[in-house]
């Protein structure tokens, strides 16, 4: 069996219809989601316009029929969970089912101080995601739910509608702290792209969640310059060194892919080095996707 492709857009540089046009291509193509970020500024790129997450992936989910939608991941310290918990829900339903909420305890500390989002270190940060999770499962039940931790409280709240199915939860990361949280609550662990390196090593820490990967993906479609598309690719994202990028022909990017799945991954997250050009995403379903596997 195949693995799963997700497409990674950074909703970013590209204006809203972009990004739709990007996700029906996609689906056209054979992917099976689509995943944005979560950032209240762009990382590293702080002149940058962006659009909220949540709201572009119900954008998104009214523009799209198969996709799964999702994020990599939403920072728990931006929303309250009893929001989350509704915000969930809702995607639920308007998708028909297909949206995954995807969680972590934020990759960028500076981002929180600088809009005064607490003042957490990252095991504070991390034991909040914990319970964010417990309170979501609580609210998720459609009971009368209590819940008193260190961060959150919950008196007799009750939520109502619950969702179509059970939503899949991703948690992304790999800390100690963070694979606990993946054992005990995730359907699926995500590594991050600068954290690839240490796939193998906590492997066994994810219990029974599936594993997911996310990659920097460069491909060069036929009749294109090898050397050209790699050199822009380096110069836009030189500084992502390391595993977590995959370059080449779609012959190439099918071993690569496939050599990963083979030990152990179950769906990757492409961020597209060309900001998703759609003839390059129509190409990597014909030459990679729809391959034999």
């Amino acid at each position: 069996m195949k693995p799963e492709f997700h497409l990674f857009v950074p909703q970013m540089r590209l204006t809203p219809n972009a990004i739709v046009a990007r996700a029906v291509v996609a689906e056209a193509a054979g992917f099976d989601g689509i995943a944005l970020m979560d950032h209240l500024v762009p990382p590293a790129a702080e002149d940058q316009p962006m659009y909220e997450a949540m709201t572009m992936a119900t954008w998104l989910a009214a523009r799209t029929h198969r996709l799964t939608i999702s994020h990599l991941v939403l920072c728990d310290a931006f929303r309250s969970p009893a929001v989350l918990a509704r915000q969930a829900v809702t995607l639920d339903h308007l998708s028909s089912g297909r949206f995954e909420l995807a969680l972590g305890s934020g990759s960028t500390p500076g981002e929180l101080s600088m809009f005064g989002l607490g003042g957490w270190n990252l095991a504070q940060r991390t034991a909040r995601l914990g319970e964010t999770l417990d309170v979501l499962k609580g609210l998720w039940s459609g009971e009368r739910f209590d819940y008193s931790g260190e961060f959150h409280h919950i008196d007799g709240a009750r939520q109502l509608p619950v969702s179509t199915r059970q939503i899949p939860i991703v948690i992304g990361g790999t800390g100690p702290a963070t694979m606990a949280l993946v054992a005990r609550h995730a359907q699926w662990w995500n590594v991050p792209l600068h954290q690839s390196d240490r796939l193998v090593e906590r492997r066994g820490q994810a219990g029974s969640a599936r594993v997911s990967l996310q990659q920097m993906v460069t491909l060069v479609r036929d009749g294109q310059s090898r050397q050209e598309v790699l050199a822009t690719a380096e110069r836009r994202f030189g500084w992502m060194n390391g595993s977590g990028r995959a370059e080449g022909s779609g012959g190439e990017l099918l071993e690569h892919f496939g050599a990963l799945h083979a030990s152990g991954v179950d769906r990757f997250y492409l961020w597209f080095s060309d900001f998703a050009e759609p003839r390059t995403l129509a190409a990597f379903g014909a030459e990679v996707i729809d391959a034999p596997w």
